[in-house]
């Protein structure tokens, strides 16, 4: 101990006689200079579970504040048969390859919704994955494989984590914290039953539900024109509160209305269809939706057009939807749109292809 008090004492003596060269230090100085450097070694801990859901939760608004939610529809998806089941041999029987081109487009939005016509409980596995959170299962399809398929296919879809609409409920998904209520109705028995069922069923879900959402399995296959019963049922619709309806069945696609704000697809066409090896028109589209949530209120905010082939091929099927990237091709969608709306008092004079 002696020995440590001596050498310390010499230390300080030594600093002393070194700082009068310049100026004169107080012992609290020189105990500070020969004191150790304490280093910060604090490691830094990882965020809450609490901490990263409020994280989560301020990334769902907008700089504005705003909520925006994106919705996606597109038209009949198809799987099984023949020539399916010649294709899938190659991808050694994932049924995801049918998604695999459009998949990145489906995964951007919010919600996609698309009409699906197959009970095949397999089919349930490729809608997740592939982008597809919502399905109506209201179409012929569906009726004739009857209510024991019917049951087992839902559950199986919902299990694998996509929601299923079928006719004659309020099917609802959350999206970003806020409802979002799907409707689907088949018109291909009648629409006796339909014209007061569908305005007090929509009106229904608005009362409760901020965004609604309404579909239509309806129209003559193979027709690029709505008739009138379809007209007038869309109508009513929207007079009813459904901010989006979204129709399928012709397997064509049909023009689009912007009646009172609300924009009626009355048919999107196939999305993936294979009982045809080579259909004589591939050509489809997505439709997309922006809602726009400020301070509880639910505005429309912008809508756009999303052309795809339903195969990658153009000589064949391969059953791959594909966003179409050629302008000729583009063009061609949009012409055939306004051209067959030219019957239509509310009918798109411009199809926007970007926000």
């Amino acid at each position: 101990m002696r020995k440590l008090l001596t050498l310390l004492l010499a230390l300080l003596l030594a600093l002393c006689g070194a700082a009068a060269e310049d100026e004169e230090l107080s012992m609290e100085e020189i105990l500070d200079s020969v004191a150790p450097q304490v280093v910060d070694k604090t490691i830094s801990k990882p965020p809450t579970p609490e901490e990263i859901a409020a994280a989560e939760e301020a990334s769902r608004f907008e700089p504005d504040g705003s909520l925006l939610i994106t919705v996606s529809a597109a038209g009949d998806m198809l799987l099984g048969g023949e020539f399916y089941g010649a294709e899938l041999e190659k991808y050694a029987g994932d049924h995801g390859f049918v998604l695999r081109n459009i998949r990145e487009t489906l995964l951007e939005d919010d919600l996609t919704i698309i009409s699906l016509e197959s009970a095949q409980e397999e089919d349930a596995a490729v809608l997740a994955p592939g982008g597809v959170e919502a399905v109506t299962l209201t179409n012929d399809i569906m009726d004739a494989a009857g209510a024991e398929a019917q049951l087992a296919l839902r559950l199986a879809i919902e299990s694998a984590g996509t929601t299923a609409v079928a006719a004659g409920e309020i099917a609802l998904r959350e999206v970003k914290g806020m409802q979002v209520a799907m409707l689907s109705f088949d018109c291909t028995a009648g629409y006796d039953k339909l014209w007061a069922k569908v305005p007090q069923d929509v009106a229904a879900a608005k009362a409760q539900y901020p965004i609604v959402i309404v579909s239509f399995h309806w129209g003559r296959e193979g027709s690029y024109t709505p008739d009138g019963d379809q007209v007038q049922l869309g109508r009513l619709a929207v007079d009813a509160g459904a901010d989006l309806v979204v129709g399928n069945h012709s397997r064509r696609i049909q023009p689009i209305e912007c009646y009172k704000g609300v924009y009626i697809c009355y048919s999107l066409g196939n999305f993936c269809y294979t009982a045809e090896e080579k259909p004589s028109d591939m050509s489809s589209f997505i439709v997309q939706m922006r809602f726009r949530v400020r301070d509880g209120v639910v505005e429309r905010d912008s809508f756009r057009l999303v052309p795809i082939r339903i195969s990658s091929r153009t000589d064949r099927n391969d059953f791959t939807p594909s966003l179409m990237d050629k302008v000729t091709s583009v063009d061609s969608i949009i012409t055939t749109l306004k051209e067959n709306g030219r019957s239509l008092e509310f009918a798109l004079e411009d199809y926007p292809l970007a926000w």
